[in-house]
């Protein structure tokens, strides 16, 4: 293992603010909101942010403060985060991340899950952390051909924690995450002591319907309904021609900044996105796929896939999840044995590290006190 230190060089910056400062703007098109997609108004408020007020070299060093490493597995540099806990019976914890993040999505949660005390928990309860980026993801390389699944990631992962010495630990994932973490414990039951989800298991479909009471065709009927249920169809785009979409966000990062907007409006459960993640996160995660050149990379499971479908989870390992609705506890349970579901959390479920780190740290900090 090798450590890795993020060290962009000042070039690259240079060309990302020169290509920002010659960006051809489009005019807005009628319609009210978001019903054409981006408002310009909007993006050129986070545009300008991003060229004069957003400091790379700052966030650059602040995610330096986290050691990093790099590791070959089956044939492919994997970079990962190593957080230990001054808690000597800490509990390992790999997080996953998911798309259209990176490991920064969990740069505010790795305090919290390391060091409780500091933020209102149990010692007791504290986490020894690893963050791998999944990969084609920024630093790690990018799948070398097709025919990788969730499953192939996984396998990597369990290897990483073998290599680091850790024989029985947690997974937790949301988005990609979701379907990554409880591919571990399945292919691993006796290292991994629970699984937990950020949300995503027992989602209904149409094949659900007919056996649901009243409260539960109520939560389906919430599900079709959502915002983030009817933005920008990514799988179909990703799967169909993801390098014709990717000339234009790896040249453009106008285009870049544009989609990446999109796309966290549309998950966004916690209201605009102005209001749920800070903006400098946001232009971080953003400006780490500009810098790595990762756009295209990061859409193989989309483009290695036919269709789309919500993870399943797993029965190896108990099972906790984060945010229960519109998931139904019962049709979870068809393939998940569930011993932690709070219906109280706070909502905003698919960037909820991003938006409400202490409250994820927090569950999380309950569910595995049950299962270790």
């Amino acid at each position: 293992m090798k450590p890795f230190r993020i060290e962009i060089p000042q070039a690259d910056l240079d060309d990302l603010r020169d290509r920002l400062d010659r960006a051809r703007w489009p005019r807005q098109l009628p319609g009210e909101g978001w019903s054409r997609g981006v408002p310009v108004d909007l993006l050129r408020e986070l545009d300008d942010h991003w060229r004069t007020g957003y400091d790379w070299r700052l966030h650059e060093a602040r995610l330096n403060e986290f050691p990093q490493f790099v590791t070959e597995i089956d044939g492919h540099d994997v970079h990962f985060l190593h957080v230990r806990s001054a808690e000597p019976d800490a509990l390992p914890l790999v997080l996953t991340h998911g798309w259209p993040n990176s490991f920064v999505e969990f740069a505010g949660l790795i305090g919290p899950l390391t060091d409780p005390a500091a933020h209102g928990g149990d010692p007791r309860q504290a986490f020894h952390v690893v963050v791998p980026s999944v990969p084609g993801f920024g630093f790690s390389a990018a799948p070398s051909g097709p025919g990788w699944d969730t499953a192939r990631v996984a396998r990597m992962w369990a290897e990483l924690m073998r290599r680091l010495g850790y024989d029985r630990y947690g997974t937790q994932g949301g988005d990609l995450g979701a379907y990554i973490a409880p591919e571990i414990a399945r292919l691993a039951p006796e290292h991994v002591v629970g699984v937990y989800v950020i949300s995503g298991l027992g989602f209904p479909t149409e094949a659900d319907v007919p056996e649901m009471d009243e409260a539960e065709r109520a939560a389906f009927a919430a599900l079709m309904s959502a915002d983030w249920m009817h933005g920008v169809d990514h799988h179909a785009l990703l799967r169909s021609a993801p390098q014709t979409f990717t000339y234009g966000w790896h040249d453009s990062p106008l285009a870049a900044l544009a989609w990446m907007t999109q796309k966290f409006h549309d998950f966004s459960a916690a209201g605009p996105l102005e209001k749920a993640i800070d903006r400098d996160l946001l232009l971080t995660n953003v400006t780490l796929y500009w810098l790595t050149g990762t756009f295209g990379s990061s859409s193989w499971t989309y483009y290695d896939s036919s269709a789309s479908a919500w993870p399943a989870g797993q029965k190896a390992v108990p099972t906790g999840v984060y945010s229960g609705p519109p998931g139904i506890r019962r049709l979870a349970e068809r393939h998940n044995t569930i011993v932690h579901w709070p219906a109280d959390n706070p909502s905003g479920h698919h960037f909820i590290a991003m938006d409400r780190p202490d409250a994820l740290a927090a569950d999380m900090r309950a569910f595995f006190a049950k299962v270790s």
